[in-house]
């Protein structure tokens, strides 16, 4: 079941507790124990930075695939990759000048006097998302090295990149969502999952859909689709989205970047960036392993360099407003999760359910 640590940091005493989740995380990624002791150094100045400098936020630790798949399903190096995750949100004044706060030496009174250089510098990924007014986003992955190569003639490093942020409701133990990123030949296929309701027994559908589609990732989206719906038979059933980029297009004509098929079950909503517009890709009404559409359309687009994909489980206000054009298409896409999700939450509007976004974005040509 997804695993999720949701740790509100609003005084000090939480800062040992976000350190304790982010250990819990390390040993189920299998992390070794210098770099158990990066992760717990990164989270514990996250999470004193977000006193210092936002009177307080949240830290979800969360354990993932890389956002580029290190090799193909079924390869067990490839299927035991896994990163701790470290997002370190809030709504605070931000911070105006990213290149100094990024700088060795640039530290708070109280924090380990590590800084944020440092952890980009100890992390295997590190970014930071800062708008003025609006608040913050710290993210950093820790993981397992793994041996990147070939396997069967197609390249370790693909076109596309993909992360999530996935927030527990109520701060539970284990989220009803989950989402997987798989490659599987040229196909690298994003799912996202939201098990009827939420708690244990959502988690058990979410999670079952995860395992599936590492078994099933060779298959088109619709045909996925009826493998999760068996899959799922013993379980609540999920609402499940299934978008897979096909990197070299050759089979509808795609152009510098690929083919985009996509198909959902269930109130998983999906929305695309095509230059300076956003388009919904629409699912059919059902839910996944209890009752199942007897057809499932697949949409397709060609996949380029501008587009962005957005995934969301319906934890996430049905009127939030997507990214303004031109940002943040660049960014780590677990980043874009995090600054929707920031972005669309309010006092005024509470979560009644398991929150859950998943990115998909072009891969830089100069980014492994």
């Amino acid at each position: 079941m997804p695993r999720v640590w949701d740790v509100p940091v609003h005084d000090s005493t939480r800062v040992r507790d976000a350190r304790v989740a982010v250990e819990d995380a390390a040993a189920l990624a299998g992390l070794d124990e210098p770099r158990t002791a990066t992760a717990a150094l990164v989270a514990t100045e996250l999470a004193t930075n977000l006193l210092k400098h936002a009177e307080g936020g949240q830290v979800l630790i969360d354990v993932v695939p890389p956002p580029v798949p290190p090799g193909q399903a079924g390869d067990p190096e490839a299927d035991r990759a896994r990163m701790v995750q470290i997002a370190a949100v809030d709504h605070g004044p931000g911070i105006a000048d990213l290149p100094a706060a990024l700088r060795d030496g640039f530290s708070t009174t109280h924090s380990l006097g590590a800084g944020l250089g440092t952890c980009r510098r100890v992390a295997d990924d590190f970014h930071l998302d800062s708008v003025p007014g609006r608040g913050t986003v710290a993210l950093a992955r820790i993981g397992v090295p793994v041996r990147r190569r070939a396997v069967s003639g197609v390249p370790p490093a693909a076109g596309v990149r993909a992360g999530g942020v996935n927030v527990p409701f109520a701060g539970a133990e284990y989220s009803g969502d989950a989402w997987a990123w798989v490659r599987a030949g040229e196909r690298l296929t994003l799912m996202l999952a939201d098990g009827l309701g939420h708690g244990p027994a959502a988690a058990r559908a979410s999670g079952a859909a995860a395992r599936a589609v590492h078994r099933f990732a060779h298959l088109r989206p619709a045909e996925l689709l009826r493998r999760l719906d068996e899959a799922l038979r013993d379980t609540r059933g999920a609402a499940v989205a299934v978008a897979q980029v096909e990197e070299d297009g050759r089979e509808s004509g795609g152009e510098g970047g690929g083919v985009l098929r996509f198909a959902g079950i269930g109130n998983i909503g999906a929305r695309l960036r095509e230059g300076d517009g956003w388009r919904p890709l629409l699912s059919r009404p059902g839910i996944v392993g209890v009752h199942r559409p007897a057809t499932v359309a697949e949409e397709e687009v060609p996949w380029a360099a501008d587009r962005l994909l957005i995934l969301h489980s319906d934890g996430l206000p049905s009127r939030w407003t997507p990214p303004p054009a031109g940002r943040p298409t660049a960014a780590d896409p677990a980043v874009v999760a995090a600054v929707t999700i920031r972005d669309a939450s309010s006092s005024a509007r509470p979560v009644r359910d398991d929150t859950t976004v998943a990115v998909l974005t072009p891969n830089p040509p100069d980014r492994p």
